[in-house]
């Protein structure tokens, strides 16, 4: 398995906001979320998450890579798997 990676958030010098314009959007998207999974965070965060908010992260972002990805893409980006 390879290595998890997040270069963006460490190198974007633009705004982070949301509504200005896709481009931004997509940006700050990248930013907000390689910040909230960073480790200290979510040590932090995840014991006072109820398990109903557990629940709801995971059907959500599962729910996306099932819509946006093919098995392949998924096995290659997500669990970072040789093809």
């Amino acid at each position: 398995m390879g290595t998890h990676r997040h270069e963006f958030v460490e190198r974007y010098e633009g705004v982070v906001a949301f509504g200005l314009s896709r481009e931004v959007d997509e940006a700050s998207l990248k930013v907000f979320l390689q910040k909230f999974s960073d480790d200290r965070l979510l040590e932090a965060l995840c014991p006072r998450l109820a398990q109903e908010e557990l629940d709801r992260i995971v059907h959500l972002l599962t729910g996306l890579m099932r819509a946006h990805l093919s098995d392949e893409e998924y096995h290659r980006l997500f669990l970072l798997e040789e093809t």
